[in-house]
């Protein structure tokens, strides 16, 4: 009582906690949790929407919709050393593959090596081998025009196109792809009506990262960006006003903690939540 009689002459006194009140208790019926005051007020002045792709414009749940060997390599030889080098790999592509070839035997690798934002290699029979994206791949063996135009192909479909390889062997094509959430465009139809940015901001190559980008109804997608640039790009953004960054993985955590207001999946990583803001 005390306390309401001496505030009340101040709008400013009672109206601020009394506003964070109602909204942190409306965001909490929404399954919103707000960690703190400031969080809530950002979000009143946020004018663009940074969107992870995996996991938050789509389900997260890749899988193999298309294999396609080189010449003179079998379907089953071609699962079978990704199978071996995928295996050793907790990333969502990763799985899908380990989940489409778990019938077919594996060979043991060693030295197994993860290139952020690239791919993978390992050792295996005395010879390295390898699978990621085409820029990673082509180090290590010639790839056909054929295979390109394929790989292209695919990323014009909104998949995601990987390429292996053994020794000096390409071995060919395997294609991921991640569904859209079925919520996903209506939210974002939801964000421009309201005068908001959107930007969906992607590791994913130019060419697939568009094709997701135009079913859920998205403009602006910054693509081919490795997890350690994440956070700048969301720094330069920043400088055209208040940006709020939306993910759920641990290479989103940099981002979600650069940005005005971070927002994390709830079902998301350990890592991205502690650095969110909501």
């Amino acid at each position: 009582i005390s306390v309401l009689v001496i505030s009340c002459p101040c709008a400013l006194g009672l109206a601020t906690p009394v506003a964070i009140m109602v909204g942190s208790g409306k965001g909490a019926r929404s399954g919103i949790l707000f960690k703190s005051a400031r969080a809530l007020e950002a979000m009143g002045r946020v004018d663009t929407v940074v969107l992870d792709k995996t996991g938050t414009v789509t389900r997260g749940e890749p899988r193999v919709c298309d294999v396609i060997p080189a010449d003179g390599v079998s379907e089953d030889e071609l699962m079978r050393w990704a199978y071996s080098l995928e295996k050793m790999s907790e990333h969502p592509l990763s799985k899908a593959i380990v989940k489409a070839a778990k019938t077919l035997e594996f060979t043991i690798v060693s030295d197994f090596t993860a290139h952020t934002g690239k791919g993978l290699s390992a050792n295996a029979e005395n010879c390295i081998i390898a699978g990621g994206n085409y820029e990673f791949i082509k180090r290590y063996v010639r790839i056909s025009a054929d295979a390109k135009n394929a790989a292209d192909r695919l990323s014009e479909e909104g998949k995601t196109p990987l390429f292996f390889s053994f020794g000096e062997k390409f071995l060919g094509i395997i294609a991921v792809s991640d569904t859209i959430k079925d919520e996903s465009p209506e939210a974002i139809r939801q964000l421009k009506s309201m005068g908001i940015n959107v930007v969906m901001l992607t590791g994913d190559n130019e060419r697939c990262a568009r094709a997701i980008a135009r079913t859920a109804g998205i403009d602006n997608v910054i693509a081919g960006v490795l997890p350690t640039g994440k956070a700048d790009a969301v720094r330069n953004l920043m400088k055209g006003g208040k940006v709020a960054m939306v993910g759920d993985g641990i290479n989103d955590a940099p981002a979600l903690a650069s940005a005005d207001v971070g927002i994390a999946i709830g079902c998301g990583t350990d890592v991205a939540i502690d650095a969110s803001d909501a």
